[in-house]
């Protein structure tokens, strides 16, 4: 099998150094015009092709940044992966997408093996308690920036949204609807974003008076998830049944809506559904969903900005970045008042 072309092939072409090669490749404003002309027909005719990990290996780091996310399923993390990868481009640099399924030992794998490659930097939402991790990466001295999660440590920086806002916004709106049991459908995980949404619901009903949430627990904070979710739901008995559900991402809130829809319920007449995160999907749902809308590019690229102003080595501040949430009203939750338990047209 013949061997690949080289750098010493193309300085032998061009009729120069290696050193001149390697400043064309590296460094072409430091060579004259004419020199660097013939190194790039060498390039071209020879049709090299740099070697990437021999230029890490000099240079010390690829230039590949670690994106490591809980569920490249989610179009939420779709979403906020091309946020950064729009930044990190524009940079000259590429992003390796990694997929951590919000299983600890997985990210733990991913991080490790990140850190061999010797990427440029990380960015990651963290699966539970991060301090171990985030300390070793820390020893590995690779730059890393936290998304969708608001570091507790004014050494590390993080771009997140007000997740305890969003939860007591979305159940404030059930609330003005007239709902006064109210449930909260998550996954059976530990991740901090659901738990701060969880806090602002339950916030919105003691300020209203109102008692605590039910709390569903579904199988996983998927689609299939919230037509569990819809099971658990709807075998409980008529008078316990909540009038309305705030889910804690909007896949879980499409699946519960299926499987009522399903069963013959109706959305929001026999029970109301507000979801979180307003992927692109819950406008375009059967029954339109009612979401927290969260600006995940906008978070992508803030983060991705974070980190590449940390990595460069340039003095740098840390920030602890929290953006704001808002509320996108449609059917799903509008336009039906439940007063107290008396509801003429649900089903027993």
């Amino acid at each position: 099998m013949t061997a690949p072309v080289n750098i010493r092939d193309v300085a032998a072409m061009a009729g120069v150094s290696v050193g001149t090669v390697s400043n064309v490749l590296n460094h072409a404003h430091l060579v004259r015009e004419e020199k660097r002309e013939q190194v790039e027909a060498a390039i071209e005719r020879l049709n090299f092709v740099r070697s990437e990990p021999a230029r890490q290996l000099r240079a010390g780091r690829s230039r590949m940044v670690g994106l490591l996310v809980l569920d490249v399923t989610n179009p939420f993390f779709t979403d906020l992966a091309r946020g950064a990868e729009e930044a990190i481009s524009a940079s000259g640099l590429s992003v390796m997408l990694c997929d951590s399924n919000a299983d600890e030992a997985k990210q733990d794998r991913y991080l490790t093996l990140l850190a061999e490659q010797r990427v440029y930097g990380v960015l990651i939402v963290p699966v539970g308690p991060y301090a171990a991790q985030m300390s070793r990466l820390r020893e590995r001295r690779l730059p890393f920036v936290l998304l969708d999660t608001k570091s507790s440590d004014k050494n590390v920086c993080s771009v997140s949204v007000d997740d305890v806002g969003g939860g007591r916004m979305a159940v404030n709106h059930l609330l003005d609807q007239g709902h006064e049991s109210i449930a909260f459908v998550s996954g059976k995980g530990r991740e901090r974003q659901v738990a701060d949404r969880a806090a602002g619901a339950r916030r919105a009903l003691r300020q209203a008076g109102v008692r605590d949430l039910t709390v569903i627990r579904a199988a996983g904070l998927n689609v299939a998830g919230g037509r569990d979710a819809g099971r658990q739901l709807l075998a409980m008995p008529a008078f316990r049944r909540p009038t309305a559900a705030f889910c804690s991402n909007d896949l879980l809130a499409l699946g519960l809506l299926q499987e009522l829809t399903r069963e013959g319920y109706r959305v929001p007449n026999d029970m109301a559904i507000v979801g979180y995160d307003d992927i692109e999907f819950a406008s375009s749902a059967a029954v339109p969903l009612s979401s927290v809308r969260q600006h995940c590019q906008e978070m992508g690229r803030t983060a991705a900005a974070l980190l590449l102003e940390e990595a460069s080595g340039e003095p740098h501040i840390h920030q602890r970045v929290v953006l704001e949430t808002e509320l996108v009203i449609r059917s799903s939750s509008e336009n039906v008042v439940h007063r107290g338990r008396a509801r003429a047209n649900h089903k027993a």
